[in-house]
């Protein structure tokens, strides 16, 4: 947890097990349900509380490198970032499961929503995060400045700035500005003994705006 500077020890409670073989790319969570995200147009579905694998959701046109995962309960969609073809793809998790498509910057990686209920997009070769609404209509894009590279993921904060792990060794997690500033960082700590993040990926924001960071390459959660 950025806020803290400190590492969690988290409690394993259940395992999703391995299926074929193919690795995890995303998840995310709505609901009772649990989806993830393989390297497959299927989306798997499990039980929130079992972890039981309760059905596949097939995403047609998906590709197989879907490389990150969110979910709206106020619109009851799923969206799923296809990274080779540069879009994003959003399904509707009620009735007929209606698959909508669009185009994005190269390279769209991880996924959240904000508290507008768009759709904010980590664009990591085109160095941009870009807003959606639920419809595929940019509302936004930011350009990040100098020192803002490989971006993997960003969620928007309370405040309105942005809070963006990049890709990188030595990892840096940056807070940003809607003109594409860094506002302050994140990198090795000086005084936690923590040391420098490899290739910070996923994040979580809490309601406090405490920040969560998946350390990739040192297999720990700050």
């Amino acid at each position: 947890m950025i806020a803290a500077v400190r590492p969690i020890t988290p409690t394993l409670t259940r395992v999703i097990p391995s299926q074929g073989g193919y690795c995890v790319t995303a998840v995310t969570s709505l609901g009772d349900d649990v989806f993830v995200a393989r390297f497959s147009e299927q989306l798997e579905v499990y039980d929130a509380v079992t972890l039981r694998l309760q059905r596949r959701l097939t995403v047609p046109g998906l590709g197989d490198c879907p490389s990150g995962l969110a979910a709206c309960p106020n619109n009851n969609c799923l969206y799923a970032s296809d990274y080779d073809n540069n879009r994003v793809v959003r399904v509707v998790l009620s009735g007929s499961n209606a698959v909508k498509y669009w185009s994005v910057a190269s390279g769209s990686r991880g996924l959240s929503v904000n508290r507008e209920h768009n759709l904010i997009v980590a664009c990591f070769t085109g160095s941009k995060l870009q807003e959606y609404t639920t419809h595929g209509s940019l509302v936004r894009e930011i350009c990040l400045q100098a020192g803002v590279r490989w971006p993997y993921h960003a969620i928007q904060l309370s405040t309105g700035d942005y809070v963006v792990s990049q890709n990188t060794s030595p990892g840096v997690v940056g807070v940003v500005g809607v003109n594409g500033q860094v506002v302050r960082s994140y990198g090795q700590s000086q005084t936690s003994g923590v040391g420098q993040m490899e290739y910070p990926t996923s994040l979580a924001v809490t309601n406090n705006d405490d920040i969560l960071v998946a350390d990739k390459h040192n297999n720990r959660i700050l």
